[in-house]
């Protein structure tokens, strides 16, 4: 296990040949989804109470740990446990695999000896914390499968090397954060602890609300209290005293949420009802622009920095790999041929002696095959030369019509073409994309009949002339060749949307629900001008080509929200219990919500 066993004695061969098997791999990437699943159906209760469903859960839990701890083992066999290269713990996702492991294994087993010393065991939810948050990150386990999408792999790539820069950004907002909470100290401290009290008896009393703002005295700027109430200090402030500036501590945490722009209006909003406009604004202002709009969107700049690197790495791999391999190959077929010459040089006497011997044979072919069709025809009667006349007559004429009707589709074929091509054919269909725009957004509630009729009319006219320009088209260019782009494809897609809500119109065979859906592809004919506008049409293409960066990148979101939704599950299940809560959407009680 220690490198001490050498590979190729059979049991390590065959746990090479188990890790290996890619349907060991579908097992194990079956089991982490059957896992997440079980973490999923998991429903935390108050108090660590449970039901039966969680009590089958927690069984579960077991032949899932012991799966994944056989494939550990199998690993460790295989590749050797850390003394060599490429060993079991010198692979980043094999050591998470591993710790996962062990800390499932601890944690059964201590949950065991406390059941067999007759105390209460550490929790069936209790028992299992540790190892179910810790498992829920198995779910990145696929990452190391998909290594070889290139898209994935410099999207992965590039968020582990801009770390570095990334930290660098990250002392830059700090020190932002640090100056902006100074120089908040020193304009804005126990501003926000006066708002409007009613008066009872001339004295002040009750706040004329829980969700009060800050308020200035009648010789200041600021918000002025409206008559019958009077603004006095005493107050703790807005969300509870939190969002202040009165220390250190909790200015860095206001300039915090305000770079972050969640909550950082209202701020400004308190600030300003607290002294006026002028102190406020400067500073929030300059704040946001400085701080938001300039130095946190330099981690998208270091991010698309490192993305390019390694995509350009990621391409001169592959330009090397494809190098390689034609070379390999260059070589080896430059060994068969001088293979090929040595086998030719051996002998060349014998090679001229066959040669003299087969000549005569092959010489001789032609006289005995024209012998052979002599001799089978001879004895033709009348009537089978006159059979083969008219078939010959008829082939004759059949073929003149057919070269005939061949030249006049291919002179129709390339006038149709020239008219694709043409601009009045260009204008013509920008035309018609604009009239289907403007039919579509004359469309509003409560129209008159009359132009819902126009508008009836004009869909199906306008379809005729779609489907009447996409059969130009097909026949003009070929089917092959009219498929092979993606935009002919597009607009095959949208004509043939068309025409199926027409029939179902007319059929009255789906509901009207379901025929607003399909008129949904009307709209789509817009991006048909995208076909002649080259700028927009290559804003498309871009687009297109990053489809697949963003589908990575939306995998690792899907990823991350799973492993914090099951983690928060863990955590924070069944803790939100407060009779004040009329609506319970913001808890982690179950795996939707979480």
């Amino acid at each position: 296990l220690l490198c001490l066993t050498p590979e190729k004695t059979p049991i390590r061969r065959a746990c090479i040949s188990i890790v290996e098997w890619k349907p060991f791999e579908i097992i194990i990437l079956l089991t982490i989804f059957a896992n997440c699943v079980a973490l999923a159906v998991y429903i935390p209760f108050p108090e660590d109470d449970s039901n039966a469903t969680n009590s089958n859960l927690e069984r579960v839990e077991y032949l899932f740990l012991i799966i994944f701890t056989v494939e550990a083992f199998l690993k460790v066999v295989a590749y050797g446990l850390l003394f060599h290269p490429n060993a079991y713990l010198r692979n980043g996702w094999n050591l998470l695999d591993f710790i996962i492991v062990v800390v499932g294994l601890f944690s059964a087993i201590l949950e065991q000896a406390t059941k067999a010393d007759g105390g209460s065991a550490i929790g069936g939810k209790g028992a299992g914390f540790d190892v179910k948050a810790l498992r829920a990150f198995r779910v990145l386990r696929p990452l190391r499968l998909v290594s070889g999408v290139p898209s994935l792999q410099v999207v992965l790539n590039s968020i582990i090397k801009a770390m570095v820069p990334l930290l660098h950004i990250a002392l830059l907002v700090l020190f932002v954060i640090i100056i902006y909470a100074i120089i908040g100290l020193e304009l804005f401290m126990g501003k926000m602890h006066k708002t409007c009290y009613y008066l009872t008896n001339g004295y002040p009393d009750v706040l004329v609300d829980e969700e009060s703002s800050p308020c200035a005295l009648e010789s200041n700027n600021g918000r002025h209290c409206p008559n019958g109430t009077v603004c006095r200090s005493g107050w703790a402030g807005p969300k509870h005293g939190i969002t202040n500036f009165d220390n250190f501590a909790f200015a860095m945490l206001t300039v915090f949420q305000c770079i972050t722009m969640e909550g950082g209006t209202d701020v400004l909003y308190w600030m300003r009802d607290a002294m006026g406009y002028e102190l406020p604004c400067v500073y929030f202002v300059s704040l946001v622009i400085f701080g938001s709009f300039f130095v946190l969107n330099l981690v998208l700049g270091v991010l698309s920095g490192e993305f390019s690197k390694e995509r350009e790495k990621a391409k001169a791999r592959g330009d090397f790999q494809k190098l390689r391999e034609k070379q390999q190959l260059e070589e080896d077929l430059k060994g068969y041929l001088d293979w090929i010459t040595q086998a030719e040089d051996i002998d060349p006497e014998n090679e001229d002696e066959d040669i003299d011997e087969d000549k005569p044979r092959n010489m001789s072919m032609p006289t005995s095959e024209t012998e052979s069709v002599n001799t089978d025809n001879v004895g033709s009667g009348d009537l089978e030369e006159e059979s083969c006349g008219v078939r010959l007559a008829h082939r004759i004429s059949k073929s003149k019509f057919s070269r005939y009707w061949r030249r006049w589709n291919r002179f129709c074929r390339r006038k149709c073409r020239a008219a694709v091509k043409s601009n009045v054919f260009y204008w013509l269909v920008i035309f018609l994309v604009f009239l289907n725009t403007l039919t579509i957004a004359s469309e509003h509630y409560n129209q008159p009949e009359w132009l819902t009729e126009v508008q009836d009319t004009a869909n199906k006219v306008l379809l005729a002339l779609f489907t009447a320009e996409m059969l130009l088209k097909m026949y003009s260019l070929g089917l092959q060749a009219y498929f092979v782009s993606l935009f002919n494809r597009f607009d095959c897609f949208i004509v043939c949307g068309g025409i199926l809500e027409t029939i179902l119109v007319e059929t009255k065979f789906m509901s009207p629900l379901g025929i607003s859906v399909l008129r949904c592809v009307r709209l789509l004919r817009i991006f048909k001008i995208t076909r002649y506008w080259n700028s927009l049409s290559n804003l498309v293409a871009s687009l297109l080509n990053s489809v697949r960066s963003i589908a990575s990148l939306l995998l690792l979101l899907f990823l991350f929200i799973i492993i914090f939704s099951l983690l928060g599950m863990q955590l924070f299940g069944g803790k939100f219990n407060f009779d004040e809560m009329p609506t319970r959407r913001s808890t982690f009680d179950n795996f939707p919500q979480a």
